[in-house]
C-alpha cells in the first residue's frame, strides 16, 4: 500500500445509501475549510434517482442521486472516494462493486458486523488492484483543512476545537473512531494539530492496517511526526514494530496500545471492538507497548502520559527547526440551521400554515382536540368526524345523524346527471380514479348541486327580514335571479322528491326548531301556484334545514352562522356526498371494461 497522501482539497466522493446528517457535516466541513467545490459529488440510493437538497455554507445546492454505482461513477469520473453507509448485510457487495470501478481509489466501509470472509475478499481485491479500503466498522478519516469522511471528528464545534479546519504536522492513525475524536482534541492541545487522521476500524480484519497508514504518513512531507493508538487483540501492531526495526520509518512515532487493564480481570474480556480481545500474551496491550518501545517508538507508561509524550516530541521537533507551527486563523462561521436555532431560542421564525382543526404532533392524531382513540372508543360516526373537522365542536347526535343522512341521500342520483356523466366519460377514456372524480366534481355549481349555500343564504335573508313568500319570490324575479333550492327538471308538485320528504320528516321529529324549513315550504307553496315543477328540491331542503340545525342547536352565534354559509360549508356537504357516487361510477365503468365513449351524432343538432 504505502504510497502517500490519500485526500486533498479537491477530492470528491460518492456517498452510498443516503444519510442526510453525515453528508451535511461533510459539506459544512468543506465550507469551513474554504473549499471551492463540495466534497460530495453524488449520492447513490439504490432504485432512486433525482436530487437531494443540502447546504454548502449559505447556499442551498442540489446533489444528484443515482440508482446504481455504475451510473454514479460514469456521471462523476473525478470522484475517487466511495463512502459506504450500507448495512452490514449489503456493505460487502456494494463495496466490491465500487472497487471494481476504475474511477474509485478509496472505499470507506462504515458498517460493523461485515462477515470476515467477505472482508478478506475485499482486502485481497484492493491490494491486488492498488486500492485502499478503510474499515469495516470505521468512522472514516480526515485530511485537515481538505476532506473528511462522513461523521469523522463529529460536530463542527468539535472540529473547530480540534483545529481540523487547517492542516497541522501530525499524522494520526487509530483503530477506534470514538478515540480518534478524543485524540484529535488531545493532539490539538499540545501540537499544531493533525495533518491526516485515519480510524481503520475495530474489526478483526481491517481493510488497511495501522502500519499501512504509518508508512504512508512517512512518505508525506507535511507530516513531521506520527501518533498511533492501538488496542489489545490481534497482531497488527507488530507489523509496525517490524517496519520500525527495519528503518522504514524515519519520523518520530508516539504510540500507545490501550487495554492494559485487561490483566485485572480473572478471565478473558471482550472489549468494544470485535478485534479487541487478547488471544494470548503477545496480543496483550503490555506486550505490544513493550515491543513498540523496544523498536524505537516513544511509548509512555500510561494513557494519561500519552498527551505529554506527544507534546515533548512535538516541542523537540520545533526546537530542532523541523516544524514551523502553523499560523492560527479564525475559520468562517457555519450558518446555523433554522430548526436548531429555533430550538435553542436564538431566532424566531413565522409559521407558514395555521391549522385549528387537527394536530398530528403527539402520540396520536387529534381532531379538534379529540384524540383518535376517543373517537373510536366512543363510537363516533362520519357525521361526528365532520362536526369536529368542519365545525370544530362535537354537535348533538341528531345533528350528526342529519349530516350522515344528507351524505347518504346525496351520494348519487344516477348516471344521467352532469357530474356522473362527466365521470363516466372520463373513466371510459382510460383515465385514473382521481382524474375521473375531479371531472365530475368540476360540474358542481349553481346549476348542479351547488345551490345549497345560495338557498340557505337567500332563505335566511328573506326570513330574517320578515318577507312574505310573495315578496321574496317577486323581489328575486325583478332581479332576474332564480330562487335557489326551488325547481326540478323531473319532480312535480304531485311527484315530490322522496329525499326532500325524508329530510323533512327527520327534522320535524328531531330538530328543536324548523322555522327556516317551514318558511321554505311556504315559498314552495307560492312557486307551485306559478308552475308545477317549482318544487322544493334537495338543495333547498338541505339549505333551509341546515339553517335550522345551526340556529336551533344553540352552539353557533349569528356571526358564525353567516360565516359558515358564506364560506361554502353546505356545498361542501354535497361535494363530499357526491364524491362517493362519482367514485362508484368510475369503478363501475372500469369493472365493466367499457370502451371510449363517443356521443351519438343522432343526438346532436347540427345547424348553421
Amino acid at each position: 500500500m504505502a504510497t502517500g497522501q490519500l485526500f486533498s482539497n479537491t477530492t470528491q466522493a460518492l456517498f452510498y445509501n443516503y444519510k442526510q446528517l453525515p453528508i451535511q457535516r461533510m459539506l459544512d466541513f468543506d465550507f469551513l475549510c474554504g473549499r471551492e467545490t463540495p466534497s460530495v459529488a453524488g449520492i447513490i440510493n439504490p432504485g432512486s434517482e433525482g436530487f437531494q437538497k443540502l447546504f454548502f455554507g449559505q447556499e442551498e445546492i442540489a446533489i444528484p442521486v443515482h440508482a446504481t454505482i455504475e451510473s454514479a461513477c460514469s456521471a462523476h469520473p473525478t470522484a475517487d472516494v466511495f463512502i459506504n453507509f450500507a448495512s452490514f448485510r449489503s456493505a460487502a457487495a456494494s463495496s466490491m462493486a465500487a472497487l471494481k470501478q476504475p474511477t474509485i481509489r478509496v472505499v470507506a466501509i462504515i458498517a460493523e458486523g461485515v462477515p470476515e470472509s467477505d472482508t478478506k475478499q475485499l482486502i485481497a481485491y484492493a491490494r491486488a488492484n492498488n486500492k485502499v479500503v478503510i474499515g469495516p466498522a470505521t468512522v472514516g478519516g480526515i485530511q485537515a483543512g481538505a476532506f473528511k469522511i462522513g461523521d469523522t471528528a463529529g460536530t463542527i464545534d468539535n472540529i473547530i476545537q480540534c483545529k481540523l479546519y487547517r492542516p497541522g504536522s501530525v499524522g494520526f492513525v487509530s483503530k477506534s473512531g470514538g478515540m480518534s475524536n478524543e485524540m484529535y482534541n488531545t493532539i490539538a492541545r499540545v501540537t499544531d494539530g493533525i495533518y491526516e487522521g485515519i480510524a481503520i476500524g475495530g474489526d478483526v480484519f481491517p481493510g488497511s492496517t495501522l502500519s499501512d497508514h504509518v508508512l504512508r504518513f512517512n512518505n508525506i512531507p507535511q507530516v513531521k511526526m506520527i501518533v498511533v493508538l492501538g488496542e489489545l487483540g490481534g497482531r497488527d501492531e507488530y507489523s509496525l514494530v517490524e517496519a520500525l526495526k527495519q528503518g522504514k520509518i524515519n519520523k518520530p512515532v508516539v504510540a500507545w496500545v490501550s487495554g492494559t487493564c485487561a490483566r485485572l480481570f480473572k478471565s478473558e474480556v471482550q472489549f468494544g471492538h470485535a478485534g479487541a480481545k487478547s488471544g494470548g500474551e503477545m496480543e496483550s496491550a503490555q506486550a505490544k507497548n513493550q515491543a513498540l518501545r523496544e523498536a524505537g517508538a516513544v511509548v509512555p507508561d500510561s494513557y494519561e502520559a500519552f498527551e505529554s509524550a506527544i507534546k515533548q516530541t512535538f516541542d523537540k521537533l520545533v526546537e530542532e527547526g523541523k516544524i514551523t507551527p502553523v499560523k492560527e486563523f479564525i475559520p468562517p462561521q457555519i450558518p446555523e440551521d433554522l430548526n436548531s436555532a429555533i430550538k435553542s431560542g436564538k431566532v424566531r421564525a413565522p409559521t407558514h400554515i395555521i391549522s385549528t382543526i387537527s394536530d398530528d404532533r403527539g402520540e396520536e392524531p387529534c381532531y379538534a382536540g379529540v384524540p383518535m382513540s376517543s373517537i373510536i372508543e366512543q363510537g363516533y360516526g362520519v357525521g361526528d368526524v365532520i362536526s369536529l373537522l368542519w365545525f370544530k365542536r362535537s354537535l348533538p347526535r341528531y345533528c350528526t345523524q342529519f349530516i350522515e343522512i344528507c351524505i347518504m341521500l346525496c351520494a348519487d342520483h344516477g348516471p344521467c346527471v352532469s357530474g356522473a356523466h362527466n365521470t363516466i366519460v372520463t373513466a371510459r377514456a382510460g383515465k385514473d380514479l382521481v382524474s375521473s372524480l375531479v371531472s365530475g366534481l368540476l360540474t358542481i355549481g349553481p346549476r348542479f348541486g351547488g345551490a345549497i349555500d345560495d338557498a340557505a343564504r337567500y332563505f335566511k335573508d328573506a326570513y330574517d327580514r320578515n318577507l312574505t313568500p310573495y315578496e321574496f319570490v317577486e323581489a328575486m324575479k325583478k332581479k332576474g335571479i332564480r330562487v335557489p333550492g326551488i325547481g326540478h327538471r323531473i319532480k312535480r308538485g304531485d311527484n315530490r322528491d322522496k329525499r326532500v320528504e325524508l329530510l323533512q320528516k327527520f327534522a320535524r321529529t328531531h330538530f328543536p326548531s324548523v322555522k327556516y324549513m317551514e318558511y321554505a315550504v311556504q315559498v314552495e307553496t307560492y312557486t307551485l301556484s306559478k308552475s308545477n315543477n317549482l318544487v322544493l328540491n334537495v338543495d333547498g331542503a338541505i339549505g333551509s334545514l341546515f339553517l335550522d340545525l345551526l340556529s336551533g342547536s344553540g352552539m353557533f352565534t349569528k356571526q358564525e352562522i353567516d360565516e359558515i354559509i358564506e364560506i361554502g360549508y353546505l356545498n361542501g356537504l354535497f361535494v363530499l356526498a357526491r364524491s362517493i357516487g362519482l367514485i362508484g361510477h368510475t369503478f363501475d365503468q372500469k369493472r365493466l371494461k367499457q370502451p371510449l365513449y363517443r356521443h351519438p351524432w343522432e343526438d346532436v343538432l347540427y345547424t348553421k
